[in-house]
């Protein structure tokens, strides 16, 4: 079993950014997936980014060039870090371990 913990939403404002972390309580240094999704209100769960344990990246076209995702395998942590932040990115963002774990979510509002 996995825990994973994500931290780092909030409400920001249009145009704006937010890092979010997700602490795992085993390595991912191994782990060739770890990967951030997002769900919506009234929307299915959708995949945005992903890094293997090599370090190669892959997003969402929705996401190109605004999200980059990285990993701390020192301290079992991956990242997103949001920028240029738009209304319709408002949703529960959850991050996945390996494939096989998914953490709680932490909830990201963008609004004016």
């Amino acid at each position: 079993q996995v825990q994973l913990v994500e931290s780092g939403g909030g409400l920001v404002q249009p145009g704006g950014s937010l890092r979010l972390a997700c602490a795992a309580s085993r390595s991912i240094f191994r782990i060739n997936y770890m990967g951030w999704s997002r769900q919506a209100p009234g929307k299915q769960r959708e995949w945005v980014a992903s890094i293997t344990s090599g370090g190669t990246t892959n997003y969402a076209d929705s996401v190109k060039g605004r999200f980059t995702i990285s990993r701390d395998n020192a301290n079992n942590t991956i990242y997103l870090q949001m920028n240029s932040l738009k209304p319709d990115d408002t949703a529960v963002y959850y991050c996945n371990w390996g494939g096989a774990f998914w953490g709680q979510g932490t909830q990201v509002t963008v609004s004016s």
